[in-house]
Protein backbone atom coordinates (compact mmCIF):
# COMPACT_ATOMS: atom_id res chain seq x y z
CA UNK A 1 0.00 0.00 0.00
CA UNK A 2 1.54 3.55 -0.94
CA UNK A 3 2.04 6.02 1.58
CA UNK A 4 -1.19 8.42 0.09
CA UNK A 5 -3.43 4.83 0.36
CA UNK A 6 -2.21 4.07 3.59
CA UNK A 7 -3.30 7.91 4.91
CA UNK A 8 -6.34 8.07 2.66
CA UNK A 9 -7.56 4.59 4.80
CA UNK A 10 -6.15 6.09 8.02
CA UNK A 11 -8.31 9.05 7.65
CA UNK A 12 -11.84 6.89 6.93
CA UNK A 13 -11.10 5.41 9.67
CA UNK A 14 -10.97 8.71 11.81
CA UNK A 15 -13.88 9.41 10.29
CA UNK A 16 -15.83 6.44 10.80
CA UNK A 17 -14.30 6.75 14.43
CA UNK A 18 -15.95 10.35 14.55
CA UNK A 19 -19.26 9.01 13.46
CA UNK A 20 -19.56 5.84 15.71
CA UNK A 21 -18.46 7.67 19.10
CA UNK A 22 -21.06 9.95 19.05
CA UNK A 23 -23.86 8.02 18.18
CA UNK A 24 -22.71 4.85 20.85
CA UNK A 25 -23.32 7.94 23.56
CA UNK A 26 -26.11 8.82 21.96
CA UNK A 27 -27.53 4.99 21.91
CA UNK A 28 -26.28 4.65 25.70
CA UNK A 29 -27.84 8.23 26.90
CA UNK A 30 -31.20 6.98 25.44
CA UNK A 31 -30.98 3.41 26.95
CA UNK A 32 -30.20 4.74 30.03
CA UNK A 33 -33.21 7.56 29.78
CA UNK A 34 -35.76 4.75 28.89
CA UNK A 35 -34.06 2.45 31.66
CA UNK A 36 -34.63 5.32 34.30
CA UNK A 37 -38.09 6.43 33.29
CA UNK A 38 -39.56 2.33 33.35
CA UNK A 39 -38.01 1.75 36.57
CA UNK A 40 -39.53 4.47 38.20
CA UNK A 41 -42.92 3.01 36.53
CA UNK A 42 -42.85 -0.48 37.41
CA UNK A 43 -42.11 0.80 41.11
CA UNK A 44 -44.87 2.94 41.18
CA UNK A 45 -47.04 0.32 39.52
CA UNK A 46 -45.75 -2.42 41.85
CA UNK A 47 -46.57 -0.37 45.04
CA UNK A 48 -49.91 0.77 43.91
CA UNK A 49 -51.43 -2.95 42.88
CA UNK A 50 -54.51 -1.97 45.07
CA UNK A 51 -54.93 1.47 43.86
CA UNK A 52 -57.51 0.47 41.21
CA UNK A 53 -59.72 -1.50 42.92
CA UNK A 54 -60.09 0.84 45.61
CA UNK A 55 -59.85 4.29 43.93
CA UNK A 56 -59.85 3.99 40.16
CA UNK A 57 -59.25 7.98 39.94
CA UNK A 58 -56.72 8.84 41.91
CA UNK A 59 -54.88 5.36 39.90
CA UNK A 60 -55.49 7.49 36.94
CA UNK A 61 -54.03 10.56 38.04
CA UNK A 62 -51.22 8.32 39.14
CA UNK A 63 -50.42 6.79 35.60
CA UNK A 64 -50.96 9.99 34.08
CA UNK A 65 -48.75 11.94 36.11
CA UNK A 66 -46.15 9.38 35.57
CA UNK A 67 -46.25 8.94 31.79
CA UNK A 68 -47.30 12.60 30.61
CA UNK A 69 -43.91 13.46 29.91
CA UNK A 70 -43.08 9.68 28.34
CA UNK A 71 -45.85 9.06 26.26
CA UNK A 72 -46.98 11.16 23.43
CA UNK A 73 -50.31 10.13 23.87
CA UNK A 74 -51.73 12.75 21.45
CA UNK A 75 -49.91 11.47 18.45
CA UNK A 76 -50.44 8.22 19.00
CA UNK A 77 -54.17 8.61 19.22
CA UNK A 78 -53.63 11.09 15.87
CA UNK A 79 -51.92 8.15 14.24
CA UNK A 80 -54.55 5.31 15.69
CA UNK A 81 -57.15 7.70 13.87
CA UNK A 82 -55.42 7.73 11.08
CA UNK A 83 -56.85 9.79 7.71
CA UNK A 84 -60.00 10.11 9.97
CA UNK A 85 -58.50 12.22 12.23
CA UNK A 86 -58.27 14.91 9.43
CA UNK A 87 -62.32 14.25 9.36
CA UNK A 88 -62.93 14.97 13.13
CA UNK A 89 -63.39 18.36 15.21
CA UNK A 90 -60.50 19.28 17.31
CA UNK A 91 -62.89 18.58 19.91
CA UNK A 92 -63.41 15.12 18.97
CA UNK A 93 -59.65 14.42 18.74
CA UNK A 94 -59.51 15.75 22.33
CA UNK A 95 -62.19 13.72 23.25
CA UNK A 96 -60.73 11.05 21.73
CA UNK A 97 -57.13 11.38 23.03
CA UNK A 98 -58.65 11.15 26.35
CA UNK A 99 -60.81 8.06 25.71
CA UNK A 100 -57.83 6.39 24.03
CA UNK A 101 -55.91 7.39 27.77
CA UNK A 102 -58.58 6.24 29.74
CA UNK A 103 -58.73 2.84 27.93
CA UNK A 104 -55.07 2.33 27.96
CA UNK A 105 -54.90 2.97 32.08
CA UNK A 106 -57.86 0.83 32.78
CA UNK A 107 -56.94 -2.19 30.78
CA UNK A 108 -53.32 -1.75 32.31
CA UNK A 109 -54.91 -1.92 35.94
CA UNK A 110 -57.28 -4.97 35.36
CA UNK A 111 -54.43 -6.87 34.11
CA UNK A 112 -52.01 -5.50 36.87
CA UNK A 113 -54.47 -6.69 39.07
CA UNK A 114 -54.58 -10.50 37.95
CA UNK A 115 -50.82 -10.45 37.50
CA UNK A 116 -47.45 -11.30 39.50
CA UNK A 117 -44.75 -8.92 40.09
CA UNK A 118 -42.62 -8.50 36.75
CA UNK A 119 -39.55 -6.40 35.86
CA UNK A 120 -38.24 -4.96 32.95
CA UNK A 121 -34.57 -4.72 31.68
CA UNK A 122 -33.64 -2.46 29.24
CA UNK A 123 -31.14 -4.00 26.62
CA UNK A 124 -30.78 -1.43 23.68
CA UNK A 125 -31.27 1.72 22.67
CA UNK A 126 -30.71 2.72 18.79
CA UNK A 127 -30.93 6.10 17.25
CA UNK A 128 -31.86 5.80 13.51
CA UNK A 129 -28.48 6.06 11.74
CA UNK A 130 -30.45 8.25 9.14
CA UNK A 131 -32.60 10.20 11.32
CA UNK A 132 -31.33 11.23 14.37
CA UNK A 133 -34.77 11.91 15.60
CA UNK A 134 -35.91 8.77 15.71
CA UNK A 135 -34.92 5.65 17.82
CA UNK A 136 -35.77 2.36 19.37
CA UNK A 137 -35.38 0.87 22.42
CA UNK A 138 -35.59 -3.21 22.76
CA UNK A 139 -36.17 -4.32 26.59
CA UNK A 140 -37.10 -7.61 27.94
CA UNK A 141 -39.86 -8.11 30.44
CA UNK A 142 -39.91 -11.25 32.91
CA UNK A 143 -42.09 -12.57 35.39
CA UNK A 144 -41.38 -13.64 38.96
CA UNK A 145 -42.31 -17.06 37.12
CA UNK A 146 -39.67 -16.48 34.92
CA UNK A 147 -41.52 -15.99 31.64
CA UNK A 148 -40.01 -13.13 29.42
CA UNK A 149 -41.31 -11.71 26.81
CA UNK A 150 -39.34 -9.19 24.29
CA UNK A 151 -41.29 -5.34 23.59
CA UNK A 152 -39.76 -2.67 21.71
CA UNK A 153 -40.44 1.44 22.10
CA UNK A 154 -40.51 3.48 18.78
CA UNK A 155 -39.39 6.79 19.93
CA UNK A 156 -38.94 10.30 18.64
CA UNK A 157 -37.00 13.69 19.74
CA UNK A 158 -39.28 16.63 20.04
CA UNK A 159 -38.78 20.21 18.78
CA UNK A 160 -37.78 20.60 23.11
CA UNK A 161 -35.07 17.81 22.35
CA UNK A 162 -37.09 15.55 24.33
CA UNK A 163 -37.51 11.76 23.59
CA UNK A 164 -41.01 10.86 23.39
CA UNK A 165 -42.47 7.23 23.19
CA UNK A 166 -45.15 6.87 19.99
CA UNK A 167 -45.30 3.42 19.99
CA UNK A 168 -44.76 0.07 21.06
CA UNK A 169 -44.26 -3.70 19.86
CA UNK A 170 -44.77 -6.71 22.08
CA UNK A 171 -43.96 -10.26 21.29
CA UNK A 172 -43.72 -8.36 17.57
CA UNK A 173 -47.28 -7.72 17.62
CA UNK A 174 -47.01 -3.80 16.35
CA UNK A 175 -50.26 -1.91 18.80
CA UNK A 176 -50.24 1.13 17.11
CA UNK A 177 -51.12 -0.67 13.77
CA UNK A 178 -53.26 -3.03 15.57
CA UNK A 179 -55.56 0.22 16.71
CA UNK A 180 -55.35 1.92 13.50
CA UNK A 181 -56.54 -1.31 11.66
CA UNK A 182 -59.73 -1.66 15.02
CA UNK A 183 -60.29 2.18 14.70
CA UNK A 184 -60.69 2.08 10.53
CA UNK A 185 -62.93 -1.32 10.76
CA UNK A 186 -65.12 0.67 13.62
CA UNK A 187 -66.03 3.42 11.47
CA UNK A 188 -66.67 1.51 8.32
CA UNK A 189 -69.02 -0.70 10.89
CA UNK A 190 -70.27 2.60 12.52
CA UNK A 191 -70.92 4.43 8.85
CA UNK A 192 -68.26 6.94 9.71
CA UNK A 193 -69.86 7.85 12.86
CA UNK A 194 -66.26 9.30 14.42
CA UNK A 195 -68.41 9.82 17.99
CA UNK A 196 -69.97 6.38 18.39
CA UNK A 197 -66.29 4.37 17.51
CA UNK A 198 -64.61 6.77 19.99
CA UNK A 199 -68.04 6.15 22.79
CA UNK A 200 -66.90 2.47 21.65
CA UNK A 201 -63.17 2.50 21.81
CA UNK A 202 -62.74 0.82 25.57
CA UNK A 203 -64.34 -2.32 24.62
CA UNK A 204 -62.51 -2.24 21.17
CA UNK A 205 -59.11 -1.88 23.51
CA UNK A 206 -60.12 -5.07 25.29
CA UNK A 207 -60.96 -7.32 21.89
CA UNK A 208 -57.53 -5.91 20.69
CA UNK A 209 -55.77 -7.34 23.47
CA UNK A 210 -57.45 -10.90 22.89
CA UNK A 211 -56.64 -10.81 19.30
CA UNK A 212 -52.78 -10.26 20.89
CA UNK A 213 -53.10 -12.71 22.97
CA UNK A 214 -54.39 -15.18 20.49
CA UNK A 215 -51.76 -14.37 18.45
CA UNK A 216 -48.77 -15.54 20.98
CA UNK A 217 -50.77 -19.15 21.29
CA UNK A 218 -49.92 -19.56 17.53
Amino acid sequence: MTSTRRWVSMLGFLMLALVLVPQANANEELRQYVEKETEKLVEKLNNERGLYESDPEAFYESMNESLTGFVDFRRIAARVMGRYARQATPEQRDEFVRVFKRSLFDSYAQALVNTEEFEIAVTEARVDDNNENRASVSMEVESASGNRYPVTYSMYRNDEDQWLMENVIVEGVNLGLAFRDRFAQDMEANRGDIDAVIAGWADTVKDIEIDVEGSDAN
